[in-house]
Parts: C-alpha cells; sequence; structure tokens
C-alpha cells in the first residue's frame, strides 16, 4: 500500500519560513518525480515545486527564489523549504509521486497570516 504523509504546516506572520515533508512509504521514492502541488480556496490546485527522479528541480513562478525542493532518498522523503512567507502562499500543500502512476497525500494547511 503507498501512502504519502505530509507534515509541517501551520500558521506563520508573513515573511516566516516553514518546511514541509513528506515521508513516502510502499514505494521507493529515488525514482519517481516528486512534487508539491497547493490548492488554495476557491482555486485551482497549482504546481509549486518538482523534483525529477533524475534530480532537476522546476518551480512556479510565484514561489522562485523563495522555496526550495530537495529530496532525501535514504530517508524516502521529500522536503519543501519556503522562505518569505507571502499571505497568498495561504493553501493546502499535498505532496505527489509520478512515475506510470500518481500518488497523492492528503494535505497540510500552510497559513500565512499576521
Amino acid at each position: 500500500q503507498v501512502q504519502l504523509v505530509e507534515s509541517g504546516g501551520g500558521l506563520v506572520q508573513p515573511g516566516g519560513s516553514l518546511r514541509l515533508s513528506c515521508v513516502a512509504s510502499g514505494i521507493d521514492a529515488s525514482i519517481y518525480h516528486m512534487g508539491w502541488f497547493r490548492q488554495a480556496p476557491g482555486k485551482q490546485r497549482e504546481l509549486v515545486a518538482q523534483i525529477f527522479a533524475y534530480g532537476s528541480t522546476t518551480y512556479a513562478d510565484s514561489v522562485k527564489g523563495r522555496f526550495t525542493i530537495t529530496r532525501d532518498n535514504a530517508k524516502n522523503t521529500v522536503y519543501l523549504q519556503m522562505n518569505s512567507l507571502r499571505p497568498e502562499d495561504t493553501a493546502v500543500y499535498s505532496c505527489n509521486a509520478q512515475r506510470f502512476t500518481k500518488y497523492w497525500g492528503q494535505g497540510t494547511q500552510v497559513t500565512v497570516s499576521s
């Protein structure tokens, strides 16, 4: 059974930082393309950042220079370091693993507010 479990969300003030974690079980995450998506109320889900199995990364324009996606294959875990957070970053953040099949985590809430 494949599971992706996210953690690290919460309430943070504008300008603050959070680090999200996504722990995979039931798959070897090192051979999957791993991504973080987010969905704000009333908006469509959007790709935030992706790290490919061969190591390259891609980011949404809105988070470039502020967010960093990394992976620790020994821990079967992907991270999203989020700095300089803005109110518009408020959303449910979900982890995704993709190869021939897509798997999704349940998501973790990130709220940026003073």
